[in-house]
């Protein structure tokens, strides 16, 4: 017998419980199917969250040890790598509990069903031999790793971010293979609990896709904390030899052979599409990412795709809302829309790195033109008084009209930062209109005002606090 819902989710992560929860207040009888990593998704679980705790973790075992003011004498206190990993995993299941499981058992029209779903045509779906059927679908079934075609790796003993998380000891060599933000936060983290870490990068700088002053910013502050960075690296062949694995690369047209202890992969998502998706019709582009509209709609007329399965922005508050909007979508016939350019999205290391809108290539592609400043954030008051000058303040605006259109950021606080900046992207704010806009004094904040004020004034011939 089929069984009949309203509403099918296939995926249990931050896309498919805000759809769950649009469905559940439109009390629409509901089912989610789940079979990937525990309900959350990446987030709650080896993503935004214990990497965060043991960044952090890392940063007070390393920072109060460092000698930042002639007044202080530093100490450096042991880290217990055990704990450490026991720490997380207990926040882990905490948030799990209580932002998951608690809240999925309070949806009254929401089922919860533990399976693999694969489609049997575009409004039935099998689960544990089983056929479910329902009027309307989301898929959201996350990603996971795209593990790159390096000769031996499948072979050998790697890790991605999952097994990163979980590892029983601390690698004394580490390389992580991967020079985005997870290779970055990775690289920092394991730093800073004691191992010799290398990175490599297959571009000319870390963080590729973000403004040059960025990554080549990011590139010096890793360096100065010991983590030996190579660029336009092409990693060619890994092979176990013994305890440790063997990495042949070339970079500039030189080929090294290096041992290390453990390989971490930090290159990139493929989408979990595993799902028999040609039986609901459902095309997918190149990379293997599902294709919608701006609606979030499928080529089926009443299935609809999002999180990282899209490949939008692989963000957990860009799943949350892709998620609500194509269930409301979906649900109540709306057609709103997401503009991608307001969503902030940041880098947790210490500088941090965070941006909103548009990029200085983009805003040339887009007028023929770029009006930009990069103000360093050794001119910023807060900065000198703290004695951490570490950083920079990109905006890019409009050429004719001034309206900001983006911002880039590296500092201690960026992503607390950046938000005054997605309110003046969002808002069509000017220069003018942040230049009017009153700060507290001393601040980190400040640095936006400055780069706003740098459009009007010479900003190295000013006071603290000029209006």
């Amino acid at each position: 017998m089929v069984k009949h819902y309203d509403f099918l989710i296939l995926g249990g992560g931050a896309a498919a419980f805000a759809a769950a929860t649009v469905a559940s207040e439109l009390g629409l009888k509901t089912v989610m199917i789940n079979d990937g990593l525990p309900l959350g998704g990446t987030c709650v679980n080896v993503g935004c969250v214990p990497s965060k705790y043991l960044l952090e973790l890392g940063f007070d075992h390393v920072y109060s040890g460092r000698k930042r003011f002639e007044a202080i004498t530093p100490s450096q206190g042991g880290l217990d790598f055990d704990k450490a990993i026991a720490g997380k995993d207990t926040v882990v299941s905490w948030l799990r509990q209580r932002n998951y499981h608690n809240v999925i058992e309070g949806f009254e029209d929401v089922d919860f069903i533990k399976g693999l779903g694969s489609f049997v045509s575009p409004t039935e779906v099998s689960v544990n031999h089983k056929i479910i059927a329902a009027d309307k679908i989301l898929i959201a079934t996350g990603s996971t790793t795209r593990v790159p075609a390096i000769e031996g790796l499948d072979r050998v003993a790697y890790l991605t971010n999952q097994e990163a998380l979980g590892l029983e000891a601390l690698p004394e060599k580490l390389l992580v293979v991967g020079a985005g933000p997870l290779g970055l936060e990775f690289a920092q983290m394991f730093a800073h609990f004691g191992s010799k870490v290398t990175l490599f990068a297959n571009h000319d700088r870390v963080l590729p896709h973000h403004e040059p002053e960025v990554g080549q910013a990011m590139g010096r502050y890793l360096s100065d904390e010991g983590i030996e960075i190579h660029t336009n690296v092409n990693t060619q062949k890994v092979e176990q030899t013994g305890a440790q694995k063997a990495v042949t690369a070339t970079s500039d047209g030189q080929q090294t052979t290096q041992h290390f202890d453990q390989v971490l992969i930090a290159t990139g998502i493929k989408p979990n599409n595993d799902l028999n998706l040609e039986a609901a019709g459902i095309t997918t582009n190149k990379k293997g990412f599902i294709q919608t509209d701006g609606c979030l709609k499928t080529d089926a007329d009443n299935i609809w795709a999002a999180g990282d399965v899209v490949g939008k922005m692989a963000l957990e508050t860009v799943a949350a809302k892709e998620g609500s909007l194509a269930a409301r979508n979906a649900l109540q016939g709306r057609t709103p829309t997401i503009n991608y350019e307001h969503i902030p999205h940041a880098v947790f290391t210490y500088p941090a790195v965070a941006s909103v809108g548009l990029t200085e290539d983009e805003e040339m592609e887009r007028f023929n033109a770029c009006a930009c400043r990069t103000v360093p954030l050794d001119i910023v008051p807060k900065a000198l008084a703290v004695n951490d000058t570490r950083g920079l303040v990109k905006m890019v605006v409009h050429p004719q009209t001034s309206v900001v259109l983006g911002v880039h950021l590296v500092a201690p606080h960026a992503a607390e930062m950046i938000h005054e900046a997605v309110v003046a992207v969002r808002m069509g704010m000017t220069v003018d209109d942040l230049i009017d806009t009153v700060h507290v004094f001393p601040t980190y904040s400040e640095g936006i005002k400055m780069a706003a004020q740098a459009f009007r004034r010479d900003i190295s011939k000013m006071s603290c606090c000029v209006e």
